[in-house]
C-alpha cells in the first residue's frame, strides 16, 4: 500500500530555492515582493559601488599613463561621483519600475500567463540590460571627456571602464537571477521554462561567463601591456606593481564570477539530487519549486513529472492491489507464473448462514454494514496468516493458502486462520453465523479471462472441497470443519489443535473426505 505521505511543501521545506534568503516556498506575495526588491536593490547597490570604485581606483592611480592635469582631477573628483549617483538614482527607479510591472501578478496572487511567464524570465536580463546601458553611457562620457582634457590617457580610461562594466554587470546579472529564484518558481509552477528560452541555454551562459570572467578581465590585463609599451617612462618597479595589482584584480573577478556561475547551476543540480534522496527513503509526495530557466529548470520539472508518474503508478498498484491482493500484483510484476501453473496450496471458504433471510428482514444500508463486518474480520485473519482473499462471491469468500506466494506451512496457515475466524465471529458478530471449511491439495493457479480484463483464480477439486465443508460447518457447534488431508500436510505446531472425525462423501466428490474438528 501507498505510504501516508506528508505534502511536498514539508517534505523540501528547507533552502527550497537554494539559500534561506529566499525564504519559503509558502510566503505570502508580499513579503515575497518586499524580500526580492530587498535583494535586488542591495546587490544591484553593492555591485556597482564595488565596479565603480574598483575601476576608479585602478584608472586614476594603478594603470600607466602621465600624471593628470589639474583640470583633470578637478573634474575626475566632481563628475565622477556626480555621474555614479545619477545612475545609482536612474538606475534603482528604472529597475524598480520594470520589476514591479513584470512581476504585479505576484501580487494579485494569481498563476501567470505565458506572456507574463516569458517576460518574469527574463526579467534578470532586462534589469542587466539597464546597467549595461548606464556603464556605457559612463564609459562614453569619461572617454569624451577625457579625450578632449588628457588625449594621451583616453585609452587606460577607456579599458577600465569598459572592462569594469563588463565584469560588475555579469555578477550584477546572476545575482538578479539569484533574487528572482522565488518569482521565477512561482511563474513556472506549472511546468518547464518555455523552449523559446532555452534558445541560448546553459552552454551558452556558461561560455559567456567564461568570457566575461577570465577572457574580458585577462584582455584588459594586455591591453595595459600596451599602454605601457606606449608609455615610455614606466619603471620596472611601477610596472610590476601594476602587473600584481592588475593580476590580483583579474583573480578576484574570474573567481567571483565562477563562483556565482556554478552557484547558479548548483542550485537546480542540488534540489532534485535532495529530492531524489528522499524519494529513496520512499517518500513519494515531493515537488520541488521550478526556478531555473535553462535546461536545469528543465531537468527539475522532469523530476515533477516523474514524481507524479511514480505517485499515480503507486496509487494505481494500491488500488489494483485492494482488488487482487497485493501478492497478486507482485508476482505480476516480477515474474510470469500467473500464466497457469499446478501448486500445492490450501483452501478456506466461508459462508454466512442465512443470509437470504439477512437480507430479506434488514434495511438495505444495515444488511451493507453487517457484509462489510463479516469481511473485515475475514480479510484480517487471512492476512494475519499470510493468505490471500481470491474473491468476495455474495456472501462468502474463498482464500487461498500457497499461492501466488509460496508459504513454508500453507495448510497450517489456513488451518490457523479457520479456527481463529471461527471464534471472532462468535464473539464480534453474534447476530450472524458463518461456516468456515478448509482442505489442502493441489490446484491450478493462474490468470483467466479475456485481454481486456484478466482475473487470478484457483481451479481444482480442493476449492470445491473447501465449499462441501463450509456448508456441512454449518451445522457442527464449532462452525467450522478440515479435511484430514490438510490437518496432516500442516506442521506438528497445528495439527495438535486438530482431531480426526467420521468420513462423509461430500456433494460434488467421487472420494470420501475424513472430517477434522478442532480440539475444544
Amino acid at each position: 500500500m501507498m505510504p501516508e505521505s506528508r505534502s511536498p511543501e514539508l517534505v523540501l521545506q528547507r533552502k527550497p530555492f537554494g539559500s534561506w534568503l529566499l525564504g519559503r516556498v509558502d510566503q505570502s506575495a508580499r513579503v515575497l515582493r518586499v524580500r526580492v526588491q530587498v535583494l535586488l536593490t542591495f546587490f544591484s547597490i553593492g555591485t556597482n559601488v564595488i565596479g565603480a570604485v574598483v575601476v576608479f581606483v585602478l584608472a586614476v592611480w594603478v594603470l600607466p599613463g602621465p600624471p593628470s592635469s589639474d583640470e583633470l582631477s578637478l573634474v575626475r573628483w566632481i563628475a565622477f561621483p556626480a555621474y555614479f549617483l545619477f545612475a545609482l538614482l536612474v538606475g534603482a527607479v528604472w529597475s524598480t519600475r520594470l520589476a514591479l510591472r513584470v512581476t504585479n501578478w505576484v501580487l494579485e496572487d494569481r498563476p501567470a500567463t505565458r506572456k507574463e511567464q516569458i517576460a518574469t524570465l527574463q526579467l534578470p536580463l532586462r534589469l542587466t540590460m539597464i546597467e549595461v546601458f548606464l556603464w556605457l553611457l559612463g564609459t562614453v562620457f569619461f572617454s569624451l571627456l577625457t579625450l578632449a582634457l588628457e588625449p594621451e590617457s583616453v585609452l587606460r580610461v577607456l579599458v577600465t571602464t569598459l572592462d569594469g562594466g563588463i565584469v560588475t554587470c555579469a555578477a550584477s546579472y546572476l545575482l538578479t537571477e539569484f533574487a528572482l529564484r522565488p518569482i521565477a518558481a512561482r511563474a513556472l509552477a506549472d511546468g518547464a521554462p518555455p523552449r523559446r528560452l532555452l534558445a541560448a541555454g546553459l552552454k551558452a551562459r556558461t561560455v559567456f561567463f567564461w568570457a566575461a570572467g577570465s577572457a574580458v578581465p585577462v584582455a584588459g590585463l594586455m591591453l595595459t601591456a600596451v599602454i605601457a609599451l606606449i608609455e615610455k617612462d614606466v619603471s620596472a618597479t611601477r610596472l610590476s606593481v601594476i602587473i600584481l595589482v592588475l593580476g590580483t584584480a583579474v583573480l578576484v573577478c574570474g573567481w567571483l564570477l565562477t563562483l556565482l556561475s556554478a552557484r547558479s547551476v548548483v542550485a537546480p543540480v542540488r534540489s532534485v539530487r535532495n529530492a531524489l534522496s528522499v524519494i529513496g527513503d520512499g517518500e513519494l509526495n515531493v515537488r520541488i519549486p521550478v526556478f531555473d530557466g535553462t535546461e536545469l529548470g528543465s531537468l527539475q520539472s522532469g523530476f515533477n513529472q516523474m514524481a507524479a508518474g511514480l505517485r499515480e503508478r503507486e496509487r494505481i498498484r494500491d488500488v489494483f492491489g485492494r482488488y487482487v491482493g497485493p501478492d497478486v500484483v507482485r508476482e505480476a510484476l516480477t515474474s510470469d507464473s500467473l500464466g497457469g501453473e499446478e501448486r500445492f496450496a490450501a483452501v478456506l471458504f466461508v459462508d454466512l448462514v442465512g443470509s437470504t433471510e439477512l437480507a430479506a428482514g434488514r434495511p438495505p444500508t444495515e444488511v451493507v454494514q453487517l457484509l462489510n463486518r463479516f469481511f473485515a474480520i475475514v480479510v484480517d485473519e487471512v492476512d494475519r496468516n499470510d493468505g490471500f482473499v481470491n474473491k468476495f462471491a455474495g456472501d462468502a469468500v474463498l482464500a487461498v493458502f500457497g499461492a501466488p506466494t509460496e508459504l513454508p506451512d500453507a495448510a497450517g496457515s489456513a488451518l490457523r486462520a479457520g479456527r481463529t475466524l471461527a471464534r471472532r465471529l462468535t464473539e464480534e458478530l453474534p447476530e450472524a453465523t458463518a461456516g468456515v471449511g478448509i482442505t489442502a491439495g493441489t490446484v491450478v493457479a493462474g490468470t483467466v479471462g479475456d485481454v481486456r480484463r484478466y482475473e487470478y483464480t484457483v481451479i481444482g477439486d480442493p476449492v470445491n472441497e473447501a465449499a462441501r465443508l463450509s456448508d456441512l460447518a454449518k451445522q457442527t457447534d464449532h462452525h467450522v470443519l478440515a479435511s484430514m488431508a490438510a490437518v496432516e500436510e500442516s506442521a506438528p505446531s497445528e495439527s495438535a489443535y486438530w482431531h480426526a472425525g467420521d468420513e462423509v462423501t461430500v456433494r460434488g466428490r467421487l472420494t470420501s473426505t475424513r472430517l477434522a474438528h478442532p480440539r475444544t
